[in-house]
């Protein structure tokens, strides 16, 4: 019995090729408008609300690229792109979708958060930031 579940088992594993699972990829979208507050408390919590637009109907949204250095702070929108043939293109006439994660500053006054919103690249393929300064009061 041992020996006919192994072979069944076996079998089905090896009737499985790597070619019938989704292939996807990862990309960092543009932020399209943002909505920061001007001037930020430590103890609070602030929405930090942005917009961006799908590129094709196999971008699904993965959440926030967001990177910390010191007080710099860098935004993007995460998208997984499913590798597939029937993709539409949405770039032309895709409307915006809003997203927001909430901010909580830790330093205290006189402080500042920069923060840069991906905004794609420039002709050459460098990253290109849109730059807003937020003091702590």
């Amino acid at each position: 019995m041992k020996k006919i579940l192994f072979t069944l088992i076996t079998l089905l594993l090896i009737s499985c090729s790597v070619d019938d699972y989704p292939k996807f990829h990862y990309v960092i979208l543009p932020v399209e408008s943002y909505n920061v507050p001007e001037t930020v408390e430590t103890g609070l919590v602030y929405p930090i609300t942005v917009t961006y637009k799908l590129l094709s109907s196999c971008h699904l949204y993965e959440g926030f690229y967001y990177d910390i250095h010191e007080n710099i702070r860098t935004i993007g929108i995460q998208n997984l792109v499913e590798e597939r043939n029937n993709c539409n293109d949405l770039s032309s006439n895709s409307p915006e979708i809003e997203v927001s994660f909430n901010f909580s500053p830790m330093e205290i006054a006189p402080y500042t958060y920069i923060f840069r919103f991906y905004k794609g690249k420039d002709e050459e393929g460098n990253n290109i930031f849109e730059e807003v300064e937020i003091p702590v009061e």
